[in-house]
């Protein structure tokens, strides 16, 4: 008697990462994975691994590094790469500035800014598939996208020409100078990739769990002192028990208030969330109605 083959969601979810992770390794020549440390890249190094096991992980990954980062996540991205064993690139925007080919606004912040550093990077490096850790249900453009995004010559993003991909198959045909961005977490939400580190016992860098920090309060949101966060008039000094639901550039990431010092206390937390990560802690979606598709047609993430 053959017994029923029923699979989880977070099985689901793997199994579907896992098969397109395989696909790029097998369809593309230079593929390389997105590596920042936050919690969705440290899920996806997690599923290459189990993708290719127990042979190692067949590409290397890239931090595209703005100069403002957390330190605490600096360490535990140094820290994973060298557990994983795999090779690491660090793309610098600081590189970028010096070059003149960016140019940093005071106070503007540098997470726009990446988009440059990042497709010269990969032209430098000659990428054709660029794996990242976005997922639909963080922001309306990214919903958008397809797993496997196509991006022109000049890395640019055209919403109207994504390609259909009906019953999982996916087309990696690109001309010379494109390239493939690869988003195997397409179709997980924040609360799947929380209860997947959980199951799996996945470390993740101390901010996303409660811990006391020094904040200020901009624009609704607390945002922790730090080197690249400029001073503004008015502003309070509070020290508050807080935990980041994304981690990214410091002078445009918030924290939020929260007790929450467990994978099973921040599910809980997630659970009760009326907002995505981003749309509660990202200075820089707010700057318009279409922030981040202009900044995907740019070429950013």
């Amino acid at each position: 008697m053959i017994s029923d083959y029923d699979l989880s969601n977070l099985e689901t979810l793997e199994a579907e990462a896992v098969f397109i992770l395989r696909e790029v390794a097998a369809e593309f020549e230079r593929p390389v994975l997105l590596f920042s440390g936050g919690k969705d890249s440290v899920v996806v190094l997690h599923l290459a691994r189990r993708a290719f096991w127990p042979a190692p992980i067949p590409f290397p990954v890239m931090h595209v590094d703005t100069g403002h980062n957390f330190d605490e996540v600096i360490a535990f991205r140094d820290r994973t790469v060298s557990e994983f064993g795999v090779k690491l690139i660090v793309a610098r925007v600081q590189d970028s500035i010096d070059a003149g080919r960016v140019r940093e606004l005071p106070g503007g912040g540098r997470n726009r800014l990446q988009s440059v550093t990042l497709l010269d990077a990969i032209g430098a490096h000659v990428f054709d598939a660029v794996i990242g850790g976005a997922r639909r249900d963080e922001e309306k453009a990214r919903a958008k996208e397809r797993v496997l995004s196509l991006r022109d010559a000049f890395g640019q993003w055209n919403p109207q020409a994504q390609r259909p991909e009906l019953w999982a198959l996916y087309n990696a045909r690109h001309h010379p100078g494109e390239h493939v961005r690869v988003f195997p977490l397409s179709n997980w939400t924040e609360l799947d990739v929380w209860q997947y580190i959980a199951e799996r016992d996945i470390g993740v860098p101390s901010l996303y769990f409660a811990h006391r920090r020094q904040v200020v309060r901009r624009a609704g949101m607390l945002m922790a002192l730090h080197p690249a966060l400029e001073e503004a008039p008015g502003d309070e000094i509070e020290e508050l028990s807080v935990r980041y639901r994304t981690v990214g550039d410091a002078s445009c990431t918030g924290a939020i208030a929260s007790v929450a010092d467990t994978p099973a206390a921040v599910i809980a937390e997630i659970e009760r969330s009326q907002l995505t990560e981003r749309g509660a802690t990202r200075a820089d979606d707010r700057i318009s109605d279409t922030g981040m598709e202009d900044r995907k047609r740019e070429g950013y993430f």
